[in-house]
């Protein structure tokens, strides 16, 4: 727990390490003539990848494998629907700032009911009440308004990312109702919690992909940025694109 806390922390240093890579790529370099052309850092991004994976078989996932095996499914379940329902607060604010009522209204009613009714979000009273959820984060607030995807970035610990969702990591990091609690001791039980969690979750995905690509790096970018610019268009991406704005 005390490893996963350092790591939540350290954390804050990626806007840093994003305006870094804002810089190397105004610069030029990495590129190259065979360059994918939303990955012009491929080869910084692959070093950074090869540094997740290390970090990710040492310690992340052993300690995801754990979690999920002596933590009570109905336990995991409760932590799930609780982290869900914070996170539905900032899709609220999200959906709102992107001028969607439906979809803001929709987020509001799930936070209120399952806080009122599900104790707080550890039961998720909404879903069974068919109130759709909408995922919406400010790296997609951002591409709604037109701002570009910028190049991919591996971002350290936290992998996969865009230079814009990586520069909104700043904005995300103050609304993050978790990280923001004043009693450290909490706070931080709670972040490795989310982090296991998370993690836990990907464990057979994770397998799949492993399996499957034959390079993982280029599989899970591509299908990453794919399902970036999915969500900015709400599944409906138009058909002409730059290649920095897909």
């Amino acid at each position: 727990m005390k490893a996963l806390s350092r790591l939540m922390r350290r954390a804050h240093c990626l806007r840093v390490l994003s305006a870094l890579a804002l810089m190397l790529v105004l610069a030029g370099c990495a590129s190259g003539p065979r360059a994918h052309p939303n990955d012009p850092l491929e080869p910084f991004n692959r070093n950074v990848s090869q540094f997740n994976d290390v970090l990710d078989r040492a310690l992340l996932k052993p300690a995801a494998t754990a979690y999920q095996h002596v933590t009570p499914a109905l336990v995991r379940t409760g932590a799930s629907n609780f982290f869900g329902n914070v996170s539905d607060v900032w899709s609220f604010i999200n959906t709102a700032l992107q001028l969607k009522p439906v979809e803001a209204l929709d987020n509001l009613m799930r936070v209120s009911v399952n806080t009122f009714f599900g104790l707080g979000g550890l039961l998720d009273v909404a879903s069974e009440m068919n109130i759709e959820r909408h995922r919406e984060d400010f790296g997609q607030t951002l591409g709604r308004w037109g701002v570009p995807t910028g190049p991919y970035l591996v971002l350290p610990i936290l992998g996969p990312s865009t230079l814009r969702d990586s520069l909104a990591l700043g904005i995300e990091g103050r609304a993050d109702v978790v990280r923001n609690l004043s009693h450290i001791p909490t706070r931080n039980s709670l972040l490795s919690v989310r982090t296991l969690e998370a993690r836990a979750n990907l464990l057979r995905l994770g397998s799949v992909v492993e399996e499957a690509a034959l390079d993982k790096y280029s599989f899970t970018r591509d299908v990453f940025l794919q399902r970036r610019r999915s969500a900015v268009y709400d599944g409906e991406p138009p058909d002409a694109q730059s290649p920095q704005e897909r």
